[in-house]
């Protein structure tokens, strides 16, 4: 188990879908407060891809100091573990400058993570990996799906016996370290609330769902008129290919087909809106499986602004 070391310094926590409002909000926030923002965004991190992540501007980012935007370059590897480390730095950084840290993103797996801790995976065998692929292609996920029953009965109940992906995860898992994922998951649970800063205010921000997605609407027609084709002909130039996860992104790759004459502008744009919409959806699912969220209006500032005064009067007298 992963966890930052244990802190009474308050974090704050602005999170919810794309589209929603957090980029405007975390600044006034940060304007009124005295923070520093930190970016909990698994695309925010690519240098030369700003458009098709809708950074915060550079303007707005020389007022506000940012953390983890523009850290890697489009063919780097960059997962959770990483961001965990690198935002755990981030924030006792803007605890030492006497700051407040604001947390500002829609990557609910990174925020988890940082939030609840992660377990560490050994490298798994090629061999292994390569095998029980090979049994899922030959048997299929049932007989996997029985032997996942044996080594991690709690597992097996709670996966469908046709999720051959975390089928084969739970085996890998199982595989790698010697414990079965469900008590990973128990021990990852047990640590819940034992977190390192236990002065955290977690911020969700919602609206109707039919604004959201007109909202979701026009951030595509921007993308598109604000010149990601050329985004993406710059990536090239430079030597980043196509078949790099980071342009495999919701926005690259519906324009890169565009760009082949797969799809026409037209296709492009209603694609890249719909899966934006699913998108969304998977994030309104994630963030509601965290119980320590407070939800608002993403039109509420007011009321927003209020509760977070409120919380830093309450933190300050506990740690006075």
């Amino acid at each position: 188990m992963s966890l930052p070391i244990a802190s009474s310094l308050p974090v704050l926590v602005l999170a919810g879908p794309t589209a929603i409002g957090k980029t405007a909000l975390s600044l006034e926030i940060a304007r009124r407060f005295n923070c520093e923002i930190v970016s909990v965004d698994s695309m925010q991190v690519y240098r030369e891809m700003d458009i098709g992540t809708a950074k915060a501007s550079r303007a707005e980012r020389a007022e506000i100091p940012h953390h983890l935007i523009d850290i890697v370059n489009p063919d780097e590897q960059y997962d959770v573990a990483r961001f965990v480390d690198d935002a755990t730095a981030a924030i006792h950084l803007i605890h030492n400058r006497n700051k407040l840290p604001l947390l500002a993103g829609g990557t609910g797996l990174y925020l988890k993570a940082l939030t609840e801790g992660i377990f560490s995976v050994p490298p798994i065998g090629r061999e292994v990996r390569e095998g029980l692929k090979e049994e899922m292609q030959r048997n299929g996920p049932t007989v996997l799906h029985r032997q996942l029953f044996l080594c991690d009965p709690v597992s097996a109940a709670r996966i469908h016996v046709n999720d051959s992906q975390r089928i084969l995860r739970a085996l890998e898992i199982y595989l790698a370290t010697g414990v079965p994922w469900s008590e990973h998951l128990r021990i990852q649970a047990e640590k819940k609330g034992q977190g390192a800063w236990r002065n955290m205010l977690q911020i969700g921000l919602t609206c109707d769902r039919q604004v959201l997605y007109e909202r979701i609407n026009e951030r595509c027609r921007q993308m598109i008129s604000g010149g990601l084709e050329q985004e993406i002909y710059d990536l090239f130039s430079r030597g980043f290919g196509k078949d790099l996860p980071s342009l495999n992104a919701i926005g690259y790759r519906h324009m890169i087909k565009y760009i082949e004459k797969i799809w026409t502008l037209e296709e492009a744009l209603s694609n890249l809106a719909r899966d934006t919409r699913r998108y969304a959806k998977r994030q309104y699912t994630w963030f509601h499986g965290m119980q320590t969220i407070e939800w608002y209006q993403n039109t509420a500032t007011e009321q927003i602004l209020e509760r977070l005064a409120e919380w830093l009067s309450q933190v300050s007298s506990v740690r006075s």
